[in-house]
């Protein structure tokens, strides 16, 4: 069967795109999502994140060794099941500055400055506090406040203030600085991912296929233009357009495994060129998170939980008052401040995590002890996505290339001692009994640098690499076209010119909800 539509990957765009591209009955989609479906229940409990960073739903990569953080090799948590990124992710709704999107649209991408983006996070949203020129309601993605916050959280208000950085009630509004709760995509007490708030309805719709476990081998291109995809065990499968919604890393694999890319790279490894696109795979950004962890005086956070008879009187409270550390993203405390003073809108975001060793390859305190993380969120160091192989099922290289500009070591290492200096207020003594990492022999710069180059992670932010742009060089245009291909677009993360100042979920079904009303020539 023919298609009009193709889209490459169920996550948090390519779910966005199916539905909206349906509502037009005349329209026939296929969306092919190699993960599976998000039965387990972990994927809807907001405390299921504690698991995903462990392996649940993931693809298990790791980064190349890292030349400027004396090579060390990171876990990269990348989604694999439907719904992507928002099935496995911290819930935190945050969008960015409203500089971020202005930038964006100097750089030569006309249409998305903040006043020609906020819509479509408004469409997006059904917000459960607020409605106003910021926030929407009505929409298919639920954004509620959070449903268990414990009295930690307060502690960290007033150790902030102590710090001269004021109390935010609503980091996606007008202004951005300061510290509060997050919003999380979250609804009914369950997680809101686009696999549930978006797709799952759209299946009802008789020119929707959704197809699971399916591994796109490459696109295919017949004389300049994409005419479907190879599909393992199916062979060819034809469409009008194919859209690429494979996320800022499966993206720029999934074309240079169809020879598209970088042709000298493409020749090493055997693959025929297509297209030489020396930009497909570049200018690969991330936040790279630094963390303090802080043994707490008593039972203050969700660490108790961890032993099993709590446990199950933790699943019984939830089912029965859906409230507990159940109900908690473990993550909904946070905010945005400055390692540059100078810096045009905060420069580092923090998210106080109510526990310890609760993402894989962080330490847990045997007492219960509580987490704030620190990420810088401008980084200047471009890294790459490459081919291991010409396998369509080998891992791909990822090289954030983190700290390639010194700079961005500088202000990590600010965003740290920022951290620590919140965590050692007189508002949080009541709590905290003593920091444990990154410890009191952490004194120097030099010391910060040996403690980030055994304990830093990705914030799981990945953006940049077939970037948007009206120049020769972009990979796609303002309306996402795929620039020397017809027929082919690319709607994620991947199409960001520069990350967000801030998680990425939110931006990532802001630019998919764009894209469905350019594609629909409603935009």
């Amino acid at each position: 069967m023919e298609y009009d539509t193709i889209i490459i990957g169920g996550g948090s765009a390519g779910s966005v795109l199916a539905a909206r591209l349906t509502e037009d009955p005349n329209r026939r989609v296929l969306l092919l999502e190699a993960g599976g479906r998000d039965r387990h229940p972990l994927y809807h409990l907001p405390a299921g994140f504690a698991k995903m960073t462990k392996g649940i739903g993931s693809w298990g990569w790791h980064t190349t060794p890292q030349r400027h953080m004396k090579d060390m090799v990171i876990r990269y948590t990348q989604a694999k099941v439907i719904g992507g990124g928002s099935s496995i992710n911290a819930q935190i709704y945050t969008r960015g500055n409203a500089l971020d999107y202005d930038e964006w649209r100097q750089a030569g991408c006309t249409g998305w400055g903040y006043d020609d983006i906020l819509p479509y996070f408004r469409k997006a949203e059904d917000n459960d506090t607020h409605a106003n020129r910021y926030h929407g309601q009505g929409g298919p993605l639920g954004v509620s406040q959070p449903r268990a916050p414990l009295p930690i959280c307060d502690a960290y208000f007033a150790a902030a203030a102590q710090l001269g950085i004021p109390r935010n009630l609503d980091m996606t509004g007008e202004v951005q600085d300061g510290v509060g709760f997050y919003q999380l995509t979250q609804k009914n007490y369950r997680r809101s991912s686009t696999a549930t708030a978006y797709l799952r309805p759209a299946e009802r719709r008789a020119n929707l296929s959704v197809l699971t476990g399916a591994q796109v081998l490459r696109i295919v291109v017949d004389q300049g233009r994409a005419t479907g995809v190879d599909l393992a065990g199916q062979g060819i499968v034809r469409a009008g357009e194919v859209i690429l919604s494979a996320g800022a890393i499966g993206s720029p694999r999934l074309l240079q495994l169809s020879g598209i890319g970088p042709a000298d790279h493409l020749r090493n490894l055997g693959l025929p060129v297509v297209l030489d696109q020396p930009g497909v795979g570049a200018n690969l950004q991330d936040h790279v998170d630094l963390f303090v962890i802080a043994e707490c005086t008593g039972p203050h956070t969700y660490d108790r939980f961890a032993k099993p008879h709590l446990s199950a009187l933790a699943a019984l409270q939830y089912l029965l008052t859906r409230k507990g550390p159940v109900a908690s993203s473990l993550f909904e405390t946070g905010g945005f401040w400055y390692a540059d003073p100078n810096a045009r809108s905060p420069d580092i975001q923090l998210h106080l995590g109510l526990g310890s060793g609760i993402e894989a390859g962080v330490a847990a305190m045997a007492q219960g002890g509580v987490t704030l993380n620190s990420a810088y969120l401008r980084p200047r160091s471009r890294g790459t996505v490459r081919l291991a192989s010409a396998d369509p099922l080998a891992a791909p290289l990822i090289d954030p290339n983190y700290w390639a500009d010194p700079y961005d070591r500088e202000m990590s290492i600010r965003g740290l001692k920022l951290a620590r200096d919140i965590m050692r207020q007189d508002a949080l003594k009541p709590f905290v009994l003593a920091e444990r990492l990154p410890g009191p022999d952490v004194q120097t710069d030099e010391d910060y640098f040996n403690y980030a180059c055994a304990h830093a992670k990705t914030d799981h932010h990945p953006a940049g690499t077939c970037r948007m742009g009206s120049d020769p060089a972009a990979v796609v245009d303002p309306q996402l076209r795929f620039n020397g291909i017809a027929g082919l677009r690319v709607v994620d993360a991947s199409i960001m010119p520069s990350v967000v100042s801030s998680n990425t979920n939110a931006a990532t079904i802001m630019i998919a909800e764009k894209a469905a009303d350019m594609i629909r020539g409603q935009a």
